[in-house]
């Protein structure tokens, strides 16, 4: 039997302060096995977010469906989503392959030095 395990969605921070690669810190301190899918790359320092490329959203549902045929995810925690297209990427995701999951959903959406991670259109998708 498979240990259950958590799935993180989120962007990359390229200076690791946060993003996926902190919740993979987080969840290694605490010997979580972590699997992860990305829905964008951002171009960062510790002064700010330079730019950012989103993941293409059929990419982003490849990555969870295969980690789901796999492994025993038990939670997912959702951080960075970007855009309302890759939101509803992500509902339609859990909904098909992740249905029984608990969900975390700490939605990214401004950065630290103010650099907006996240369309405001999608902030009420979201909040539905």
């Amino acid at each position: 039997m498979k240990s259950k395990c958590v799935l993180v969605i989120a962007g990359s921070d390229s200076s690791a302060g946060a993003g996926m690669q902190a919740d993979l810190k987080t969840f290694s301190a605490f010997n979580v096995y972590t699997a992860t899918a990305l829905t964008a790359l951002t171009a960062q320092n510790t002064l700010g977010v330079h730019k950012v490329f989103n993941i293409p959203k059929k990419f982003i549902e490849n990555q969870i469906e295969v980690i789901t045929k796999d492994l025993d995810i038990a939670f997912v925690k959702i951080g960075m989503l970007s855009t309302i297209s890759i939101a509803k990427t992500i509902n339609y995701c859990l909904e098909r392959y992740l249905p029984k999951a608990s969900i975390i959903l700490d939605p990214v959406m401004i950065a630290k030095g103010g650099h907006p991670l996240l369309e405001k259109s999608a902030i009420k998708y979201l909040k539905k």
